[in-house]
């Protein structure tokens, strides 16, 4: 009798990673709406060349290796998208397709493609392209094209933004992350599709609310500004990059929370999200096998 080894995963259930992904997006779309509305026509543009991108860099990647083309499963465009949503408007669409290269060649097919990278892949590569490119990617485009301030920037010199604004997004920051409103909405729809669970989200964002308002700061206003809304609710669930047990969702949510708090608070930066999850990918198996269970009548290893 011979044996196959080959790599995880072994059980298989009847959602595949193409249904996954096709959810995603459709959960992105009112955020990608929101977004063409606040900013015009160029946050459609913007989305759909780093969605192109990305799946021109993956195909590339396999073409070039020889390898057997996954660009059908949707997870390129899926980064793609997310990676224009953690940029402003005003970014120049080269320095954009430089982020999808190191998305998708640097952060996920070097390490073996999708399951396999050890960090959110538009994450790492918004976080590149923020070292790399300050100026553009700090570059905050008001909705009438007016450069502005952020939310976070104006809560850190003392001033009070409109709770309507922050819900609707009339006001500067990344083209996915500024519409409160819309990003709940596909927060809602990945709950009943059963393609998240809210562990994590609720864990991250009930974290910077709580630790806001211990440290005499605005906490409703605290969770509606920045990145949170998207990092929580898209790139902090996902499957690659996050642990698989409840419990170590709850833990991921908590430390990417407080982490986030005290960058934004304590840091010379505004916003922590990116570095929070960053950070937290990074110590997912740890967290992952700390809080894996053992089976029924098995020993520990």
């Amino acid at each position: 009798m011979s044996m196959i080894v080959s790599a995880s995963p072994h059980i298989h259930a009847k959602i595949s990673t193409k249904r996954i992904m096709l959810d995603v997006i459709i959960a992105l779309c009112p955020a990608l709406i929101a977004a063409t509305v606040i900013f015009g026509l160029r946050a459609l543009l913007l989305t759909a060349v780093s969605a192109a991108a990305c799946v021109f860099f993956e195909w590339g990647f396999e073409k070039i290796c020889g390898t057997k083309s996954t660009i059908c499963d949707l997870s390129a465009v899926v980064t793609g998208i997310l990676l224009a949503y953690n940029v402003p408007v005003s970014l120049p669409i080269w320095q954009l397709i430089f982020g999808d290269l190191v998305a998708i060649v640097a952060i996920k097919m070097l390490f073996g493609g999708i399951g396999k990278n050890f960090a959110n892949p538009a994450i790492t590569a918004r976080i590149v392209l923020f070292l790399a490119f300050s100026s553009s990617m700090t570059g905050w485009v008001y909705p009438d094209g007016v450069s502005s301030a952020t939310p976070l920037a104006m809560l850190q010199n003392g001033q009070t933004p409109d709770l309507l604004n922050l819900l609707l997004g009339w006001h500067g920051g990344c083209i996915g992350e500024t519409c409160a409103a819309a990003l709940l909405l596909g927060f809602i729809y990945l709950l009943i599709r059963g393609i998240i669970t809210w562990h994590t989200p609720a864990c991250f964002v009930g974290t910077v609310f709580v630790l806001s308002f211990v440290f005499g700061q605005d906490a409703v206003r605290q969770i509606l500004s920045g990145g949170l809304m998207l990092g929580a609710i898209f790139m902090a669930t996902d499957y690659a990059t996050t642990p698989p047990t409840k419990a170590g969702r709850a833990i991921f949510g908590v430390g990417a929370g407080i982490l986030t708090v005290l960058i934004r608070f304590f840091g010379s930066y505004a916003e922590g999200v990116s570095f929070a999850i960053l950070f937290m990918n990074i110590l997912t198996p740890y967290i992952t096998k700390w809080t894996r269970t053992k089976p029924f009548g098995g020993v520990k290893a």
